[in-house]
């Protein structure tokens, strides 16, 4: 069974617009411990929620991870997967609403804000598509 993930991304560093335009990405940036770690246990064919920090604060769109992951070539200290852009959310899902909604009051967006890449729990990103319109 694939791995559920929130990957978040300051819309003016890049936006989910800019993966659609590209098609496929290296998923690089991330330096935090905690955020590695999650890189390093992302497999091929897990899904991914982009976020958007800033002044959006939502779930924007789909991805999907497309390689296992590997070094950074720019720094090898650091890991990366490649990203593959998936669909726009029918409806953005903000993290007003998420924390808002007590049963993700463990997911790391709420007690971990500043975290850039968040494992999410499969029957919580079922509930996370269902409130961005996917059916």
């Amino acid at each position: 069974m694939p791995g559920h993930w929130i990957l978040k991304t300051d819309a003016d560093t890049y936006t989910f617009d800019q993966l659609v335009r590209e098609r496929r990405t290296v998923w690089d940036g991330v330096s935090n411990a905690l955020a590695l770690k999650h890189i390093r246990s992302m497999t091929k064919g897990d899904h991914a929620f982009i976020y958007h920090s800033g002044d959006e604060k939502a779930l924007i769109g789909l991805a999907r991870i497309v390689s296992d992951p590997y070094p950074d070539p720019k720094n090898p200290s650091l890991t990366v997967v490649d990203l593959e852009a998936g669909n726009r959310l029918p409806r953005p899902v903000t993290l007003a609403e998420v924390k808002a909604d007590p049963a993700f009051a463990e997911l790391g967006l709420v007690r971990m804000s500043r975290l850039s890449v968040i494992p999410v729990p499969a029957e919580q990103w079922t509930r996370l598509m269902r409130m961005a319109g996917v059916r």
